[in-house]
């Protein structure tokens, strides 16, 4: 039996994603670690253009994957999975990704395009200069600084060393001054 008529057998003749039964064509999922059936699902060819054209990307379309992402096959899962990230953005998307479970192996191969790598809901903490800032970083005060409840004037040139991050604020770092622990802001200091 083909490959092409197995899926139409798997799938019921509809598109594996939307539910729509015209202009069907076989696709294989990018990263597999499988193959033949494994590997492959059937879509429809305005799923499969969006796919390929994330600038074509109507979102309103992918509504359909809050059915197709309980789908018992992996393929199908990991695809759904893909696609949620993608419209992460559009905020519905974040919810079903909330709901949907994958086990380990399916998870590590949605995950190996890079989708779902996210790096604009990283907080990244940066001096002044713009370098990237990390915990036990050591940084200089380029700036004097009245810490306050301390009474004290942090004085610019000071040496901070084995920083620690704070983890919900990109503008905020934590470190010893004077014996005193203290936040500081990381745009009046640079890295050393």
């Amino acid at each position: 039996m083909s490959l092409e008529r197995e899926l139409h057998k798997r799938s019921g003749s509809i598109c594996e994603l939307s539910g729509e039964t015209e202009n069907l064509k076989v696709y294989q999922v990018p990263k597999s670690p499988g193959t033949g059936l494994d590997a492959h699902i059937l879509i429809s060819q305005t799923c499969f253009e969006q796919i390929e054209n994330p600038e074509q990307m109507n979102p309103n379309h992918w509504r359909c994957l809050n059915d197709s992402m309980w789908s018992e096959v992996p393929a199908v899962q990991v695809m759904a999975w893909r696609m949620l990230n993608r419209l992460r953005s559009e905020g519905w998307p974040q919810d079903l990704l909330d709901m949907l479970y994958l086990d380990a192996d399916t998870l590590d191969w949605a995950k190996a395009t890079g989708e779902g790598n996210d790096t604009e809901d990283i907080i990244k903490h940066m001096d002044a200069n713009g370098a990237t800032l990390q915990s036990g970083d050591a940084v200089v005060l380029i700036k004097d600084l009245d810490v306050k409840g301390a009474n004290f004037t942090a004085k610019r040139g000071t040496a901070v060393r084995n920083i620690s991050l704070v983890h919900d604020n990109p503008e905020h770092i934590e470190g010893r001054v004077n014996g005193q622990h203290i936040v500081i802001l990381t745009k009046y200091v640079k890295k050393s």
